[in-house]
């Protein structure tokens, strides 16, 4: 069976990069990557992809006159690679409604908090403040607004009365190189379908553990 095949868009370090980079290195991993690229020259990634023999593209956002001009030159680069499916890993520049709808139910994107909950910027110290006991992490199909989009997967993760951004994030991170993997699975596999404005699961969901924080006592 063909394997999907997948465009990554980086910004940075690229962490969920190399995340996706170690499960399509596994043999029955059902999708693989054929080109990372970034608007940025100097991103990390770039170099975990060069290095696991992954082709790369270096598209400069400020070399264009608009966004649109921008985004077209994208999908020429994702087209040619053979890109079926985009997955924003830390990409930070927004893409334009007409990138958006040409590849509708094609782009994927995770987000570091439990949508539609947090959306935007500065997630982890909002979540702190807002004194939740629980985040976490979404990888949701992407639309034209901002972290919006019917959602494939989420983890949630305890936020602790000691916590700060920087080990609330480092936490949930860690969750996201579990989660982001497994969504593209279940694409690749036909076991998510977009459906407006909801993904439908084939036969894959578990009601096997109930998280609470703080915990209830002589549980």
């Amino acid at each position: 069976m063909a394997k999907l095949k997948l465009g990554i868009l980086i910004s940075g370090r690229g962490s969920n990069l190399a995340a996706l980079i170690t499960a399509c290195e596994q043999i029955n991993f059902p999708a693989e990557i054929v080109l990372v690229l970034s608007n940025r020259e100097n991103a990390q990634g770039l170099n975990r992809a060069k290095t696991a023999n992954i082709p790369t593209q270096v598209i400069t956002h400020a070399e264009f006159s608009d966004r649109k001009a921008f985004d077209s030159a994208l999908t020429e680069a994702l087209e040619h690679a053979g890109v079926e499916l985009i997955c924003l890993a830390g990409f930070m520049r927004l893409l334009g409604n007409d990138f958006v709808a040409r590849w509708t139910d094609k782009i994927i994107n995770i987000h570091p908090s439990l949508l539609p909950a947090f959306r935007g910027l500065h997630v982890h110290e909002r979540a702190i403040k807002a004194g939740v006991r629980l985040s976490g992490c979404t990888v949701h199909y992407v639309r034209s607004e901002v972290d919006d989009g019917p959602i494939i997967i989420q983890a949630a993760v305890p936020v602790l009365t000691d916590d700060d951004e920087v080990r609330l994030a480092a936490r949930i991170l860690q969750s996201e190189h579990q989660i982001y993997p497994e969504a593209v699975r279940l694409i690749a596999t036909g076991q998510a379908h977009p459906h407006g404005d909801i993904v439908k699961l084939t036969a894959c969901d578990s009601a096997e553990a109930t998280l609470i924080n703080p915990s209830i006592k002589g549980k």
